[in-house]
């Protein structure tokens, strides 16, 4: 039988079961000595269950996981049956309020986890929400976009070898899912170690809120929330999730201007151009060519290169029957095939010649 859930406390304010607050954790303090505080909303079901973070912003220039965790508070999609849904909207505070992906101090916020409490300012930061949102949390969702100049198709970031991530991984319903711990330092590696398994998404580009990304990923969430019986209802997956654990950046290899002839989220072969390079004037063409059969990740969405900088970010597919497997799954997805279309929109996209 179900067990109600208690009160619970979140940063000095009481959360009955079945209630919610909005709260804040406070962080930091200004140069004129105010309290600085990340305004959060606190979602408590009736009955017992898992306690789940969802957090964005976490680089201050990356949007859309902020429109996504407004947009689920506000639009009354969620109906918290069991647990606690501890939703973030900006982790990165004081990078967002000047639009940067990194603290004042240049310090990548991404990189400072667990924290230190005698540290640096990205530190000390780091080691209060790590100890009041962490470490009070069985799982994680953590939304991300492509940094600067670059933009990515909707994917979640797990390690494989961890099978709670894996079951997050799979119940987010993403058709992309990439390998790979985190690296040190990283919220989703050093939460995971510590016993809160925790899933990367990412989707779009900086400054932004996209429509077709914020579908991604508030379906992404309520079916996690489902997998783990908080939100009634069965995850919206697809039939087949392409697992990838091999990636390549294709670089410049010269400098110039490019005609690119692939998008975020379409499948390509190996020998298949990806992209044109040539002068301003239009001479001098060489053309870049996929070295495998792949997915497009990610790529950039600056036309004029240097050599050596990256174009596109392929994950590599067991075959040419996989990529078609890939793009007809891509095709039957709704929310998949919206946001390719429209992250194509952003990118001139022309025939190879």
């Amino acid at each position: 039988m179900d067990s109600v859930a208690p009160l619970q406390s979140w940063f000095g304010k009481s959360v009955p079961a079945g209630g919610s607050v909005n709260t804040e954790l406070l962080i930091t303090e200004s140069y004129s000595s105010r309290d600085i505080g990340i305004p959060l909303r606190i979602i408590r079901g009736k009955l017992v269950g898992p306690t789940v973070f969802v957090s964005g912003a976490l680089h201050g220039d990356e949007l859309n996981g902020t429109g996504a965790i407004r947009s689920l508070i506000v639009d009354g999609d969620l109906k918290l049956v069991r647990g606690t849904l501890v939703l973030v909207p900006v982790l990165n505070l004081l990078g967002f309020e000047r639009h940067s992906r990194y603290l004042p101090d240049r310090r990548d916020l991404n990189r400072c986890f667990p924290g230190n409490a005698t540290g640096s300012m990205a530190t000390r930061m780091a080691k209060v929400i790590f100890d009041a949102i962490v470490r009070r949390c069985n799982y994680g969702i953590d939304l991300h976009t492509a940094a600067v100049r670059r933009t990515n198709y909707p994917n979640v970031r797990t390690d494989f070898r961890n099978p709670e991530c894996m079951r997050l991984a799979q119940s987010f319903g993403a058709g992309v899912i990439l390998d790979g711990k985190g690296p040190k330092g990283s919220f989703r590696r050093e939460a995971t170690l510590a016993g809160c398994p925790t899933i990367v998404v990412e989707g779009g580009e900086v400054w932004k809120v996209e429509p077709s990304i914020v579908d991604c990923m508030k379906r992404g969430v309520l079916n996690v929330l489902k997998e783990l019986n908080m939100v009634e209802g069965v995850p919206e997956v697809p039939k087949q999730q392409v697992k990838i654990k091999t990636t390549k950046w294709i670089r410049a290899e010269r400098g110039g201007f490019l005609d690119l002839h692939v998008s975020p989220g379409s499948t390509v072969t190996a020998g298949q151009p990806i992209a044109t390079n040539s002068t301003l004037v239009h001479q001098d063409q060489n053309q870049l060519i996929a070295p495998f059969d792949g997915i497009v990740i990610g790529m950039s969405t600056l036309p004029a290169v240097q050599p050596g900088e990256p174009v596109v970010h392929l994950g590599r597919l067991a075959g040419a029957k996989t990529a078609r497997r890939v793009e007809k799954q891509t095709q039957q997805d709704e929310l998949q095939r919206t946001a390719h279309e429209h992250l194509s929109t952003n990118i001139q996209i022309v025939e190879p010649s």
